[in-house]
């Protein structure tokens, strides 16, 4: 019995031996693994002078912000809305800012906007290829609620066919949504609104309504990063070289062929156009008179034309010049004036390689993109039309601060013109009188003409977004009865 008792002390205390090995064995690893903090000081003795400055070091390296996202709106969900947006970039851009103010307003959760495929242009862009969606979605959650795609439950529906669809009523303000939308949108859970384009009126609408459209545009709507930094390197590219003007000239095959506008093409070229214009159903005006057009103003300036408006607003001819377009029909012989009188002439395909741009190829809407973010940054603004795109940079660039603007007038210009080429005026005459003419038409503050039941013939929401700008000084509203 006395072994027996001898036997299980001894055991008793190799256990406590052995468990007291194991135990300051794990402290040790676990300080080893603390080392880089406070384990130097315990293993290693008190820190050097240089393992002190070192950590002083660390901690006066700069501290990059948390980004801040806005807190959640909480507010009953009256359902869900849909969007296809129709026709080219900035098109699509503006009835995106329209139809995120109309959400917000009716108390419905976006699905993130469907991009249109089918126009002339066919992209095949889908908006987390052009937008970055993540900060769409999280910098106006403060907003209105936003998802990439419906739950689960009524996407099958949807996809079994049970979805109403139908356009807005063009022009209309925000109690044609409150009173005829939104009874909808309780009805059915789910709307689809399929033509978003000019839905929401230029003028009248709450001042919050107005300033969250430009909430969207100028902050929410960021391209996404591959695009951002192939603009950056263009501006870059540029800025090496000095000052850079913008040219949207907008003297492409597409523009031609749907405005009817055929001055200086050849027999070839009008018979082109008028084929290619009655091959798309949808471009409903066929017979077009394009003397009678570009007399009224409402013809792109050519190639030509807009050399000689260059030239007479004593446009420095050394300065280079970005063409912010797509293919220029007729080609060289049709830039040849242009180049001849500014021969600094670049596209992004001058500035880029192919390897640059080979993932935008066939994606019209992510080569506007660029063409966008490099007008935003240039020293002049100048459109030969007033399209989408150019009204939509106007107003981002008198948001960014009334940055130099040139809105050609013209009507004015090809009467001058006309009288210049045909030597009733000097050319001196020719320039003073340009010169006068667009002496106030440089982008500089203005109120936004409103006329009342004609919004098509008012100015554009998005070419002056005078709600988000800084106020000028006694100017009177701009209205005609």
């Amino acid at each position: 019995m006395g072994y027996s008792y001898a036997r299980s002390s001894k055991m008793k205390l190799w256990m406590i031996r052995a468990t007291t090995v194991v135990l300051l064995w794990t402290c040790l690893v676990q300080l080893t693994a603390l080392g880089e903090t406070w384990g130097p000081m315990v293993l290693k003795g008190w820190p050097s002078h240089e393992t002190v400055s070192a950590a002083l070091d660390v901690k006066l390296l700069p501290v990059v912000p948390a980004r801040v996202v806005p807190p959640k709106r909480v507010y009953k969900n009256n359902g869900y809305l849909l969007i296809s947006c129709n026709g080219g970039l900035n098109q699509m851009r503006s009835a995106i800012c329209d139809m995120v103010a109309i959400a917000r307003y009716l108390n419905v959760t976006l699905i993130v906007p469907e991009l249109d495929k089918t126009s002339f242009w066919a992209d095949p862009s889908e908006f987390e290829d052009i937008f970055d969606v993540d900060h769409f979605i999280t910098s106006l959650r403060d907003e209105v609620r936003i998802l990439k795609q419906l739950p689960i439950r009524l996407k099958k529906k949807v996809e079994l066919g049970y979805l109403h669809t139908m356009p807005p009523v063009s022009w209309s303000d925000i109690s044609y949504y409150h009173n005829q939308i939104l009874p909808l949108i309780q009805r059915y859970k789910v709307l689809h609104l399929n033509r978003t384009d000019a839905r929401l009126a230029n003028s009248a609408q709450p001042i919050d309504l107005q300033k969250l459209r430009c909430r969207v545009n100028f902050s929410a709507l960021r391209f996404t990063s591959q695009i951002e930094e192939l603009g950056r390197r263009v501006v870059n590219l540029l800025r090496k070289n000095g000052p850079f003007l913008v040219l949207h000239l907008r003297y492409e095959m597409d523009m031609l062929a749907f405005s009817g506008c055929t001055q200086g093409c050849n027999d070839e070229e009008v018979e082109e156009l008028t084929r290619m214009r009655y091959a798309y159903p949808w471009w409903k005006e066929k017979v077009i008179n394009s003397d009678l057009k570009r007399k009224d103003g409402l013809c792109p300036l050519t190639p030509e034309e807009t050399a000689l408006a260059l030239r007479a607003l004593d446009i420095d001819p050394n300065i280079q010049i970005y063409i912010a377009a797509g293919e220029i029909y007729g080609g060289e012989r049709r830039m040849a004036n242009l180049a001849s009188a500014y021969p600094k002439l670049v596209r992004k395909e001058t500035l880029l390689g192919p390897d640059d741009l080979k993932f935008f190829q066939n994606h019209s809407s992510q080569m506007a993109a660029l063409d966008y973010l490099v007008s935003l940054e240039s020293d002049i603004f100048v459109p030969t039309y007033d399209g989408n795109m150019a009204k939509v940079v106007e107003g981002h660039r008198r948001h960014l601060g009334f940055k130099k603007t040139i809105l050609l007038d013209r009507k004015l210009l090809v009467e001058l013109i006309d009288k210049y080429t045909s030597n009733s005026l000097s050319w001196d005459e020719f320039s003073s009188a340009v010169k006068e003419a667009h002496a106030n038409r440089m982008g500089n503050p203005t109120k936004r003409l409103i006329i009342p039941d004609r919004p098509k013939e008012e100015d554009y929401f998005y070419a002056n977004p005078e709600e988000c700008l800084q106020p000028s000084d006694n100017e009177p509203v701009n209205i005609i009865q």
